[in-house]
């Protein structure tokens, strides 16, 4: 298969491998954020750590939005569903993330809220035509890569003349996240990152940029694929050697500096910047989210409808925002395969198909133990 099986090649994982331990200095360790959740499970799918020398560590960042939301706007979606009488639309991974009172989306269908999983914002558009009497919302969440289609939609829904479709609006920004745990106190204990792929073919590279050097921290832009990721670990490995704190681009074949120009201008248009924003493990942030803006109120759920759910403490056993923040590991967490796995989950990590512990437990938790 073009540009997949390439980048899967076993003789090549082990010929960067090889590389990757000669040029790895043995008298000091490396620590590694990938970023995001996707890295996360290509790193244990395909035993990339396996191949790794032991002074060659990778520690799991925040890049997984289903993770970084806050119980509270699951709880306000919630409540739009059960006392708004609203049909919500929601990705799949959101349905199962506990919430207030460890209640999830899932369990709200179950007791007659009409929330209905959905695999695009087309989806969601489809369904409003179809019930031209009822309000329609979509709950939208992801970084800057699943914020054009929203925009799409809100535009497509005005040319339609659809009134009763509406967006609950979370989606947030990755240079903000990325600026929070460089800030974070105490300090996370890393030396380069592992650049997001899919918001960098949106926002490009040069965001990365001021990071690198204000706090002297090189960034490698990473693809998704076992081999974009050892390539990366070796562009990172020569960086720090070198001691340069700049960014390069690996997923060059989708990555420009400047990235998508249209996408940007779309979201420019629609959507507006949030003065403050709560993310799980990594608290409110100023600058990073998103809003619907006043020319496209009417179709804003949060304009259109009140919500008004309390604060909501996670459960106090549960690590993820630990792991989040790249404090922690799931290995660290006392419930993690005990009382917290994907049938019975305690926190949204071990429930997103990008969180670190639904990773560890599908391709990697008895690996390490062992």
């Amino acid at each position: 298969m073009k540009y997949i099986d390439e980048f899967r090649d076993q003789q090549q994982a082990q010929a960067i491998a090889n590389i990757i331990a000669l040029e790895a200095k043995s008298d000091r360790h490396y620590r590694l954020m990938e970023f995001c959740g996707g890295h996360t499970h290509a790193i244990y799918r395909y035993g990339v750590q396996d191949l790794m020398p032991d002074n060659v560590e990778f520690v799991h960042g925040p890049g997984c939005p289903v993770c970084v939301l806050p119980v509270g706007r699951i709880d306000e979606a919630m409540q739009l569903a059960q006392e708004q009488g609203v049909i919500l639309c929601t990705y799949g991974d959101m349905m199962r993330v506990p919430a207030g009172n460890r209640r999830s989306l899932m369990q709200a269908k179950a007791d007659g809220a009409d929330i209905r999983m959905v695999y695009s914002t087309q989806d969601a558009l489809k369904i409003a035509r179809d019930n031209p009497n009822q309000q329609i919302v979509f709950f939208a969440i992801g970084f800057e890569t699943t914020t054009p289609p929203t925009g799409v939609a809100i535009k497509q829904a005005r040319a339609e003349g659809l009134t009763n479709f509406s967006v609950f609006c979370n989606h947030v920004l990755t240079p903000a996240a990325l600026g929070a745990i460089l800030n974070a106190e105490p300090p996370v204990d890393i030396d380069a990152l592992l650049g997001p792929s899919h918001v960098s073919t949106i926002i490009g590279s040069h965001p990365y940029e001021k990071f690198a050097q204000q706090y002297g921290k090189p960034i490698v832009i990473a693809g998704f694929e076992p081999l974009d990721v050892m390539q990366s670990v070796l562009m990172a490995i020569r960086l720090l050697n070198k001691d340069r704190s700049v960014v390069e681009n690996e997923y060059s074949r989708a990555v420009t500096r400047d990235g998508n120009i249209k996408a940007q201008a779309l979201v420019k248009e629609v959507f507006e910047i949030r003065e403050n924003f709560e993310w799980r493990g990594l608290g409110l942030i100023s600058n990073s989210a998103l809003k619907i803006r006043p020319d496209f109120a009417e179709f804003d759920a949060e304009k259109r409808f009140t919500v008004s759910a309390q604060p909501v403490v996670d459960i106090k056993a549960c690590e993820c925002p630990a792991i989040l923040r790249g404090q922690k590991k799931p290995l660290d967490c006392k419930l993690f395969g005990t009382v917290c796995t994907p049938e019975n989950p305690m926190g949204s990590c071990m429930v997103s198909s990008e969180g670190a512990c639904a990773a560890y437990w599908r391709y990697g938790r008895l690996r390490v133990v062992a």
